[in-house]
Formats: structure tokens, sequence, C-alpha cells
């Protein structure tokens, strides 16, 4: 019985101690849970950001670098996808592979390319531009709490330096958004 009641008392302070990528601070589970929780705009729009997301990187394997939010929809519908990006080439985003984006049991995926360069965008600073990429479109049937996740080599962590110079210039993907199609 003590060492089950050890076991309990270990068991509660590890899962204390972890924390999440962009989370390090001492909230409890549930004040976090809310804290996470991104909430759809009143124009339909899901705006979600690179900043706020839980990263999951492989530094061996970034084919399989992962961000993930939890998002309330309250319009269901069809909206476009776009992948917003910081680059030195606004001709070659260098993305190696596709980009899968999944929203409960909706997937897509798509290999982004510069169709929108914004110049002077507060996100990124110069020399790097921000290049929008049309993906596709996703009919989303339900409403409530999704998980959406973006799967890319591209979602690089924080800390990760970007054209340094002695190797070939990545992008970094900087947000997703959905907007809803209008008919």
């Amino acid at each position: 019985m003590k060492r089950l009641f050890y076991f309990f008392i270990v068991t509660i302070t590890g899962l204390g101690i972890l924390s999440s990528c962009g989370n390090n601070d001492t909230k409890t589970a549930d004040e976090n849970a809310t804290v996470k929780k991104i909430i759809q705009q009143p124009d339909g729009t899901i705006s979600l950001q690179l900043d706020n997301a839980d990263c999951y990187s492989d530094t061996q394997d970034p084919s399989e670098n992962t961000a993930e939010w939890n998002v309330i929809v309250s319009k269901s519908g069809r909206y476009n996808v776009w992948l917003s990006s910081a680059t030195r080439d606004t001709t070659d985003l260098n993305y190696k592979n596709k980009v899968l984006v999944s929203v409960h049991e909706t997937r897509i995926e798509g290999r982004p390319a510069p169709d929108k360069i914004i110049r002077n965008s507060s996100e990124v600073s110069y020399p790097y531009y921000r290049a929008d990429s049309f993906i596709g479109s996703m009919y989303i049937k339900d409403t409530g709490e999704f998980q959406i996740q973006v799967i890319s080599e591209q979602i690089l962590p924080k800390d990760a330096s970007m054209g340094d110079g002695s190797k070939e210039d990545l992008s970094k993907l900087l947000s997703v958004s959905f907007t809803p199609v209008k008919r």
C-alpha cells in the first residue's frame, strides 16, 4: 500500500513538471486547456499562429514536424486553407514535402507556392518576406471543439536560425488560416 501511495505521488509530480512547446508557465492543466483554445472569429475565419500551437519537432527527420491547435468551430461550411511562411526567396518556398492539414476526419495536402507576397509584413523582418500559399479547400461539416493538425518539415523550433549563410535558406511556417468560402 505504501509503494502504491509513493508511485501515485511520483506520477502526479512528474505530470506537473512536463510542459508542451510554447508553454512554460505554472498554470494547471485546466487553466491551460481554456487558454489554449482558439475561437473562430465572427466572420467565420479561423487564424492559427504557430506561436500558439503545441509543436513536435524532430531535427533528425523534420518531415513529421507537427503543430496542433484546439479550435472551437461555431460555423460549419467550406473553407479555403492558406499557409503563411517567412521566406527570402519569393519564387520558391523550399518546401521539400507536401504540407498535410487535418481537421477532425478531413485531410488535405498540398505543396506551398508563393501565391501572394507581402513585402512589409509586421510578422517578419527584412530580408524576409511573408508568402501566403493556397493549399486547397475543406468542408467542415460539424461544429464544436476540434483538433487542427498541420504536418510539415517547415514547422521549425522557435530557436531555429533561418538563413545563416552557410546553408540553404529555408522558409518557415508562420500561420494557417481558414477563410469561409462565400457564394
